[in-house]
């Protein structure tokens, strides 16, 4: 009898209880895990995730990247009414308070006689007209220092709040400390333009060298904040890993670096006056290329520092740049995407478009104040695009 019970109970533990379902038998003896591999699986899915950052300090990326391109479009305007050389000191504090009385604007505009582009250029130049051109630069470095408060103070509220994670408190860091960088290189570049140069008779401009320098450290402030503000506000699509897509997103860095080179090529246009070499399309005057394209010695100069060379560099770039463009936006055809990356490439293929007749309009009536500064602005709406595209074509982390 007790061991019939004893058989019963075998029974009754192996059936699940009274009634209930029998327990999955284990697995072979080759199927399991180590001891230590299901402990540190357990300890995973039982860690807590990393906090995503709130959509409040995306939009503030994004507000910082619209101010960095104001900052960019305001040194243009700058650059093309021959203004950036009209201050003649750089002060952090101190000049953010202009000139208010008769004898303040007498001795400001004394300090601006003693340097090169008043002696060659401006000679005959009135307390009116140079109040204007003061009140240019003055606008274009005030609203730096914006630039650099709207970085600086979010960024200490939001990491006191505890609201960035330990990389974006990096890309935070960086972006601040490139912000203040932009402001040095700023007035170096400006000092470039105030030294005497005896043996040159050439008008007074600043280095393209530094205006490059300059203009490519905005460009990169402004797409490394746009980059990391859509990167936190936009969701990320689960695209199929195709070969196709693995190539379209080739195809879309590519073509981005291929806008970003353009846009600074741009700043030895600006820095060289080379739009005023040859006022015609598609050819250089009579020619396709010009007679002077290599007239400098050594011939690696003439990239950096020949006008015309200067010119022609930058018609194929931005012809490669929409070329390059509508090739994209072929290729993306024959690709099914959702509706959002199909519109940030028919945005992108448009606006191509849109910056390629801008050019050549600025071109043919001699760089008119109003267009060049359209132009410019368009290669930061076309660098904008190339970026909210590639933040379309982003991988879904495994």
């Amino acid at each position: 009898m007790l061991r019939a019970a004893r058989g019963g109970a075998r029974r009754l533990l192996r059936d699940g209880g009274l009634g209930g379902p029998a327990p999955p038998p284990p697995p072979p003896a080759h199927g399991r895990l180590p001891p230590r591999l299901c402990l540190q699986r357990c300890l995973l899915q039982q860690a807590p995730q990393p906090a995503a950052p709130p959509p409040a300090v995306g939009r503030w990326l994004l507000v910082c990247s619209g101010a960095v391109a104001g900052a960019v479009v305001l040194g243009g305007v700058t650059r093309l009414t021959e203004s950036g050389l009209s201050m003649v000191d750089w002060h952090l504090v101190k000049e953010m308070k202009p000139p208010r009385t008769q004898q303040e604007w007498e001795a400001e505009f004394q300090k601006y006689q003693k340097f090169p582009e008043f002696k060659i250029l401006n000679h005959d130049m009135t307390l009116a007209e140079f109040k204007f051109i003061w009140y240019m630069e003055y606008s274009h470095r005030m609203w730096g220092r914006v630039v650099g408060l709207a970085y600086i103070l979010p960024a200490a509220y939001f990491w006191r709040r505890g609201w960035l994670s330990r990389p974006l408190k990096g890309c935070v860091l960086a972006l601040c400390g490139l912000v203040c960088f932009q402001g040095l290189l700023g007035w170096y570049m400006v000092k470039s333009g105030l030294e005497e140069k005896p043996d040159s008779y050439d008008i007074p401009r600043v280095s393209q060298y530094r205006l490059a320098a300059h203009l490519g450290s905005a460009l990169v402030l402004y797409s490394a904040s746009l980059w990391t503000g859509l990167s936190l506000l936009l969701p990320r699509h689960k695209l199929p890993e195709t070969h196709q897509l693995l190539r379209l997103r080739q195809y879309a860095h590519g073509t981005t670096a291929l806008i970003f080179l353009t846009a600074l090529s741009g700043a030895f246009v600006a820095g060289l006056d080379a739009g005023l070499v040859y006022n015609s399309f598609p050819k250089m005057g009579e020619r396709w290329i010009p007679d002077d394209l290599l007239a400098f010695s050594p011939v690696l100069r003439n990239i950096f520092e020949n006008p015309t060379t200067v010119q022609f560099d930058h018609r194929i770039l931005g012809i490669a740049s929409v070329t390059a463009v509508t090739a994209l936006y072929l290729f993306s055809r024959k690709i099914p995407l959702p509706r959002r990356t199909r519109m940030a490439v028919t945005s992108l293929l448009a606006v191509a478009c849109m910056q390629v007749g801008l050019g050549i309009s600025t071109l043919l009536l001699y760089v008119p104040t109003p267009l060049a500064a359209t132009h410019q602005s368009g290669s930061l709406a076309l660098l904008s695009m190339a970026l909210w595209l590639m933040s379309e074509l982003r991988r879904v982390p495994k």
